[in-house]
């Protein structure tokens, strides 16, 4: 996570193109778990592979 101009932004560094932001810390992670959720749907509808990820 990281400041931007006025937002805080949130990325997932393993899967690019999960991104968002938020003004808060909490919102932030409620986004990106929103994003990660689209992210996967669309994968799945499009048939891809996905890679084993490990979140720590």
């Amino acid at each position: 996570m990281r400041q931007g101009k006025t937002q805080l932004i949130g990325q997932l560094k393993e899967i690019p193109g999960v991104l968002t932001q938020g003004k808060t810390v909490e919102e932030v992670k409620e986004n990106i778990q929103d994003a990660l959720a689209l992210y996967l749907e669309d994968a799945r509808e499009d048939d891809h592979t996905l890679a084993r990820v490990t979140l720590r």
